[in-house]
């Protein structure tokens, strides 16, 4: 029987406006309002970056606490999961939310080109945040923007700075990064599952490319990510109208692909997390100033 699909919603992300679409959530109350709806329409991990009240990126861990909060209110069993994004903040900044203690965070455990900047992730900053993640009992989502990140993510395995197995979010579609590439995306499947056989892996595509890329991992065995981070459209000529349309898009792809999507605690199964009320009880109010 096939691995039920992890569908992962990244709902806000640092670079979409409201004069892009509308839809984009960036108030707390908007954020936590788009999550809830995304969960009932089938995602079952939302993947999380905060705005300041005039739109641009943040890593404040009070914002961060706020959104948490209300998500987990709202939605008790759906995998939280951070950002530690470059765009967000600079050096240890952007590691600042996770005594929040989050179900997961994102960690790109190398440098890349992006369309006007460099992507910087210093080893000294990537070993940091990893062990940090580590000692807030955190899972990393290894975000691979090309292949070194891949080996990278597998050495720190092995040598213990990132606890296993390995989750891999495959990134293809950033302008100066990786191209959308099938027979690329496939050596990177083959590559993990070589370096890391237990790994599980997501894949995510930019724009127009966010389809591509969920039918390719549905293909092969992985999961998906979707969300107005990425894309702020349905297609060539329709925007968004909320995270929960994208989400839904993608369960009927998950559907025509004979790939059952994953329940919040299968989920949480699959990624080796606990399960969520463990998590809740972990999660105390005082971390946030730790």
């Amino acid at each position: 029987m096939p691995t039920p699909a992890i569908v992962s919603v990244a709902i806000t992300g640092s670079l979409p406006r409201k004069k892009d679409n509308p839809a984009v959530p960036v108030t707390v109350a908007e954020q936590v309002e788009s999550t809830h709806a995304a969960y009932d329409a089938g995602a079952t991990l939302v993947h999380l970056h905060v705005r300041n009240d005039d739109e641009s990126p943040s890593s404040a861990p009070e914002r961060f606490r706020q959104v948490l909060d209300g998500i987990r209110r709202h939605c008790p069993d759906i995998v939280t999961q951070v950002s530690t994004g470059g765009r967000s903040g600079a050096g240890r900044e952007r590691g600042g939310m996770l005594p929040l203690r989050p179900d997961m965070a994102s960690l790109a455990t190398g440098s890349v080109n992006f369309p006007t900047r460099v992507y910087d992730n210093p080893p000294d900053l990537v070993d940091w945040l990893a062990a940090e993640m580590k000692r807030h009992g955190i899972k990393p989502e290894v975000e691979a923007f090309d292949l070194s990140m891949i080996f990278q993510a597998a050495a720190m395995a092995r040598d213990g700075r990132i606890d296993g197995p390995l989750h891999v979010q495959f990134v293809m579609g950033v302008k100066n990064a990786m191209p959308v590439d099938r027979e690329v995306f496939e050596f990177y499947v083959k590559t993990l599952a070589r370096l890391a056989p237990d790994a599980t892996w997501t894949g995510a595509g930019i724009g127009r490319d966010q389809l591509t890329l969920a039918q390719w991992s549905l293909e092969l065995g992985g999961h998906c990510r979707t969300g107005l981070e990425d894309n702020v459209r349905l297609d060539k000529h329709t925007l968004a109208p909320s995270n929960a349309a994208l989400v839904r898009q993608v369960v009927e792809l998950c559907e025509a692909h004979g790939r059952r999507v994953a329940t919040p605690a299968e989920a949480r199964a699959l990624l080796r997390l606990p399960p969520a009320a463990g998590r809740a009880a972990a999660a105390r109010p005082e971390d946030a100033h730790a």
